[in-house]
């Protein structure tokens, strides 16, 4: 019996699910933080293990599975990662996250993605054919993830503390939160990408903050240009998806067509198994 396995990973954690052709769930998994850019081994490590859980007592030798992760573009893993997991699965295709959020979200359907989670990518699917932007990593690009807006949160609290911008409740409460300036710079000294986003639920406690309203204005932004990058005046719907999809939904209301997303980026992964 031929069985299919969806996995979607990124910076703060790595979910798969296994089906068999009519879709009926056989096995789930579910893992820690696989960006296989940022962190290949921790990554490799975390998709195993996951993938172990999924698999179950089932012949992996029968599956055909799809990995949706974090990273893919710019790390090679397409080509080095299924060598790496010592599992035995049937069939395994690699592909960038952004690939199996627009699967996810729109179906076979056109329109734009905006995937914002951890990390973000931003993808239009037309005729069948994806494009994408974006998703750069954490260091370089991401503009309007969790990462980004933890980053940029921060490094404006400190430009408050040295006077260049208006001290806030916020930025107070985040001082006092870290210990300090100095325990600012010792956290991001170390801090991954989810611990830069954790930072977005502060944000998103204060918001009528000066300085969160700031922010938000400025990541709606980038996020815009994303958008309109990949519009060039064709009109198409645009559907947020990932743990900020709702926030910039909300955020950027006014400016599209926009859609709730028909499933997830885990869903998007399955679907494209059943059609390998």
């Amino acid at each position: 019996m031929r069985l299919f396995l969806g996995l979607d990973g990124g910076g703060t954690g790595c979910r798969a699910v296994l089906a068999d052709a009519a879709g009926t769930v056989l096995g789930r998994g579910q893992g820690g933080p696989a960006n296989v850019m940022s962190d290949p081994d921790g990554a490799v490590a975390a998709i195993t293990d996951c993938l172990a859980q999924a698999v179950g007592g089932h012949d992996p030798a029968q599956i055909r599975a799809v990995l949706g992760l974090a990273g893919v573009n710019t790390s090679g893993a397409a080509e080095w990662l299924p060598a790496r997991l010592g599992l035995g699965l049937g069939q395994v295709r690699v592909v960038q996250d952004a690939v199996t959020a627009a699967a996810g979200a729109l179906g076979a359907a056109d329109g734009i993605v905006a995937a914002m989670g951890t990390g973000s990518a931003f993808i239009r699917q037309l005729d069948g054919q994806v494009t994408t932007r974006g998703g750069w990593g954490p260091i370089l690009g991401d503009e309007g993830s969790g990462n980004w807006l933890g980053r940029r949160f921060l490094a404006d609290v400190l430009r408050a503390e040295d006077g260049f911008l208006p001290q806030t409740p916020l930025t107070r409460q985040t001082l006092e939160r870290h210990g300090g300036a100095s325990g600012i710079v010792g956290f991001a000294r170390a801090a991954t990408g989810a611990a830069f986003g954790a930072e977005v639920p502060h944000l998103l406690g204060f918001p009528d903050d000066p300085a969160a309203l700031r922010l938000w204005d400025a990541a709606a932004a980038c996020v815009a240009d994303y958008i309109e990058a990949l519009q060039t005046d064709l009109g198409l719907p645009v559907v947020f998806s990932g743990g900020l999809g709702p926030v910039y939904a909300r955020l950027l209301a006014d400016r599209w067509q926009i859609r709730p997303p028909l499933g997830t980026p885990l869903d998007g992964a399955l679907r494209l198994a059943l059609t390998l």
